[in-house]
């Protein structure tokens, strides 16, 4: 029989200390509370996130080992390049939050379900407009065909889902994030838990000891959350070479 934590619903701040997490399921830490921006800023200032299908009770995790992409490495490959250079693709920042978590909730054909329910894109939603999560929006002329939201917490940002309409969509939202992140000195982009196609792209696993290390180090460092908010349209054959981001502050 698993045992967890009941978190109070009055009490946003007050979870388990990650390491107590259990093995198996991988991670999960506590259940209930509630979706609240401060509950949900304080839980990944500690490396713990929100995952629970709808209907569920919310379920709480922090997995060991913890999947990452270092900012630093992760940057366009050859063919990612070829295939962006005769596009008129444009590239936008926090102009779509609210279509990217839904185009991330729509039904794919290789998962019988999404955990980004209604009550979770009214909580990230919450977040965007405090101004602590954000997306990179892909688009094709007016039509949006790939994109990645995620939580920023001082240096560190939290990716939580991307999607991709057209080929190539959602590793052009990825990449460019990782260029945009790496010229304000943001090293890591947490991606929770590993699979294939994360690991295809040059994300790593690394204890979660080591990741809660980074966590307190990044969330404590200052940044001007409103860098996010003044961004230009810019099209994103530019942007797959940090040398063409001058644009961006």
């Amino acid at each position: 029989m698993i045992r967890l934590p009941l978190l109070d619903e009055h009490a946003p701040d007050r979870f388990p200390d990650p390491h107590t997490a259990l093995v198996e399921p991988n991670g999960l830490l506590a259940f209930g509370g509630d979706l609240s921006p401060q509950r949900l800023r304080w839980a990944y200032a500690h490396g713990i996130f929100p995952w629970f299908n709808e209907g569920d009770p919310i379920l709480w995790w922090s997995p060991d080992p913890r999947c990452v992409f270092h900012t630093d490495q992760l940057r366009p490959n050859r063919s990612l390049r070829r295939a962006m250079a005769g596009t008129a693709w444009q590239i936008t920042v926090n102009q779509a939050f609210h279509k990217v978590m839904e185009a991330c909730a729509a039904p794919r054909p290789d998962q019988a379900g999404t955990w980004i329910s209604p009550a979770m894109i009214d909580a990230y939603s919450a977040l965007h407009d405090m101004g602590c999560a954000h997306s990179v929006e892909v688009w094709d002329d007016s039509r949006l065909i790939g994109g990645i939201y995620g939580v920023a917490i001082g240096r560190l940002f939290c990716g939580e889902s991307m999607f991709s309409a057209c080929s190539g969509g959602s590793k052009v939202a990825l990449c460019v994030l990782a260029a945009l992140l790496r010229k304000w000195n943001f090293p890591l982009i947490d991606a929770q838990v590993s699979n294939p196609h994360l690991l295809s792209l040059g994300a790593e696993e690394i204890p979660r000891s080591t990741f809660l290390q980074h966590v307190a180090v990044l969330t404590s460092a200052s940044f001007d959350q409103q860098r996010w908010l003044c961004l230009p349209a810019i099209p994103a054959n530019r942007l797959l070479d940090d040398s063409d981001l001058s644009d961006w502050g």
